[in-house]
């Protein structure tokens, strides 16, 4: 067994946030150490959980729209790592929306894994909560606006939910312009 597949193993059997709502269920997307990009959201949600695939929802289904990639070449693990920042379904709000991934997670895992991902180009950073935790405070507007200045290594992106329609309304720059550079890079590093 190589390094790769001790870490995974030693992940998916992880049972550090044992209350969890659903349990624990470690859900990412590492398949092979020759991945060339990386996707960081906040973690995964219901159906997600439940499937035991990473953005297999309609976030997902956004996410898959933006890039402009298909399911297939989306969970090819040996092209596109998948890594949030929580890897279990950390609850539901109260007013609804999913809670903020749990604080331990990234810290204890993240590194380990970008070590076996020596063939990364490119992380995008979706959602506050992974751009937070790897550029420091700031906000998703101002980030994707000036993307360029997190490039090569970071793409920052909003999280792809039903809530970002509006956002998207608000800053149309991010379809007319952001969108079109960022299918051009994936393009190039999934080539």
């Amino acid at each position: 067994m190589n390094s790769l597949d001790r870490l995974l193993k030693e992940v998916r059997a992880c049972h550090f946030c044992e209350g969890l709502p659903l349990g624990p269920k470690p859900i990412l997307q590492v398949g092979s150490s020759k991945a060339r990009l990386l996707i960081t959201g906040q973690a995964p949600g219901t159906l997600a959980h439940e499937t035991g695939i990473t953005f297999n929802d309609p976030s997902g289904d956004r996410l898959r729209e933006w890039l402009q990639i298909d399911r297939e070449t989306f969970y090819n693990s040996s092209l596109i790592a998948i890594a949030p920042m929580g890897f279990c379904y950390p609850g539901k709000l109260k007013n609804g929306g999913d809670l903020p991934p749990r604080k331990e997670c990234a810290p204890r895992w993240r590194d380990k894994i970008l070590q076996q991902l020596p063939e990364l180009q490119m992380t995008l950073l979706v959602g506050s909560y992974a751009q937070n935790y790897v550029l420091g405070k700031g906000t998703v507007t101002d980030r994707v606006k000036n993307y360029k200045d997190y490039l090569p290594n970071f793409f920052p992106l909003p999280h792809p939910s039903w809530r970002t329609l509006a956002w998207a309304k608000k800053n149309p720059y991010f379809e007319d312009e952001i969108l079109l550079e960022l299918r051009q890079k994936v393009k190039e590093i999934l080539r």
